[in-house]
């Protein structure tokens, strides 16, 4: 039976949706923190160490959990998009998303025709669905988003087209990136008052083109701020970084102790 209600159903709910964000190479560690109270799972092949293999393996253990399983494609991969669809993905992130061609080229690999030109092969996508294959080639363009990241002056420049182009379902902001940009190379602060200029203006534009917007965030505290903003979904911290702030904790307790 097809989990109900589907990804861009919960995207547009009006909870923002929280995220583990994960890049260790190892297929448990989503599959571990899809069991805690995250709302759904990325995986970043961008930056992260995690590769396509042990991603791929991820899926069905987010799934298994009754999580949607977000992937981030390395800059310009829109290949890897389509396959991570087939596997049963629910969204995808591509990075560095400066043009419109950019964002043209993305959505025809995440969108069956007539939005896109993406290929039928949906193995993954068909077992964790529980629909037949004409029903999942009827619904599949509405049951995953495609996420253009908008981190340089490029970008927020065109926000609007981007916005606009067929088969772009959302943005998600990489704030270090776009900090960098805006202050021109001089230094990296995701929460600098240019920057904060900066999300309001992207809120306001999805908004009125009626898409969503997500948003990185490095802390669970940036997190609830950009909630409260009115992000639709944040993505929280890494892996690694709750590994050590675990760690962390405990050896301070036992310390203490």
């Amino acid at each position: 039976m097809p989990i109900n209600p589907s990804f861009p159903d919960l995207l547009r709910a009006g909870t923002p949706l929280l995220t583990a964000w994960c890049g260790i190479p190892d297929p448990t560690v989503p599959g571990v923190l899809a069991r805690e109270e995250f709302d759904a799972v990325a995986m970043d092949m961008q930056h992260g160490a995690i590769d396509f293999a042990a991603a791929l393996q991820a899926v069905p253990l987010i799934a298994a959990a009754g999580k949607p399983a977000l992937v981030r494609v390395p800059i310009g991969d829109f290949a890897s998009a389509s396959r991570f669809l087939d596997a049963g993905v629910s969204g995808v992130i591509a990075p560095m998303i400066n043009t419109v061609e950019d964002a043209q080229r993305f959505a025809s690999f995440m969108k069956f025709p007539p939005l896109g030109q993406r290929s039928w092969g949906a193995y993954g996508a068909l077992s964790l669905s529980g629909l037949e294959p004409s029903e999942y080639l009827r619904r599949a363009n509405d049951l995953t988003v495609s996420f253009a990241m908008v981190e340089t002056r490029e970008a927020l420049a065109i926000l609007d087209d981007i916005l606009g182009v067929p088969g772009i379902d959302g943005v998600f902001i990489g704030p270090s990136d776009l900090s960098i940009a805006l202050s021109g190379g001089k230094g990296v602060d995701p929460a600098s008052a240019e920057l904060e200029k900066a999300l309001d203006h992207v809120l306001a534009r999805v908004r009125s083109a009626g898409k969503i917007a997500a948003i990185y965030a490095a802390t669970g505290a940036r997190a609830g701020e950009l909630a409260r903003k009115g992000f639709n979904m944040i993505s929280i911290g890494s892996d690694i970084a709750m590994l050590r702030a675990g760690a962390q904790a405990s050896l301070a307790a036992a310390q203490q102790g």
